[in-house]
């Protein structure tokens, strides 16, 4: 059985590829600062109080997952502020980079002790990470972060290649979810099922050989 790690698990893209990969018999560890009743309704292993950008929450993680093999680590946790030049809020940038950024990498080196040849280490990033693709600017805080989270997959990829660990680097498409939703909605968007099951696609096509690869979740390379 695949034993799989999902962090931001209780809603939106975490929590259905929680149920996705629950219906594909994968053994769900589910990380989460809070967890609410559909989450509880999924039967996922649930671990409480993880905050990505707290060192010592991930600490914690860590030695609760003691040893437990991890097979797919599924770094997905993040936040979206939405900022422009004539208004930053350098706070809001900062946690973004906590979270989005330096959180997927500090989750990844903690819990490379429960990792083997054959897992997988993925990064729910955004294509408002990739320089080349910015067409609209703004967003100064989310862009940046994601790019920063985007060159840490590219890092990861390499240093994992010896120890035979594969590296995903991918963008979920535009997701009807809470965190964007308040942004407000529009007809390209697709459900967090659909993401969340595109996704796993890609996640189990994910080779050595496209290891530190940019996609979409439909597999489209994306250009960094």
């Amino acid at each position: 059985m695949t034993t799989t790690l999902v962090t931001g698990a209780n809603r939106g893209i975490g929590l259905e590829l929680t149920r996705v990969l629950l219906a594909k018999g994968h053994e769900v560890i589910a990380c989460c600062r809070t967890a609410g009743p559909a989450l509880h309704a999924t039967g996922a292993r649930i671990e409480t109080g993880i905050e990505v950008s707290n060192p010592r929450s991930i600490d914690e993680l860590a030695a609760r997952l003691q040893g437990t093999k991890i097979d797919w680590l599924i770094n997905n946790a993040g936040i979206l502020s939405m900022d422009s030049i004539a208004e930053l809020d350098f706070e809001a940038i900062r946690q973004q980079f906590e979270v989005n950024a330096l959180g997927p990498l500090h989750v990844t080196s903690k819990l490379l002790p429960r990792l083997g040849r054959g897992s997988r280490v993925i990064l729910i990033t955004s294509r408002m990470g990739s320089i080349a693709d910015n067409g609209s600017g703004g967003a100064y805080g989310y862009r940046m972060s994601k790019a920063a989270l985007n060159m840490a997959g590219s890092s990861l990829a390499k240093d994992l290649r010896s120890e035979g660990i594969a590296v995903g680097i991918l963008h979920p498409g535009m997701v009807a979810t809470d965190m964007t939703v308040r942004f407000g909605r529009n007809s390209s968007m697709q459900t967090p099922h659909d993401a969340a099951a595109q996704l796993v696609e890609r996640i189990d096509e994910l080779t050595m050989e496209s290891s530190g690869s940019f996609r979409h979740a439909n597999g489209e390379p994306l250009p960094w």
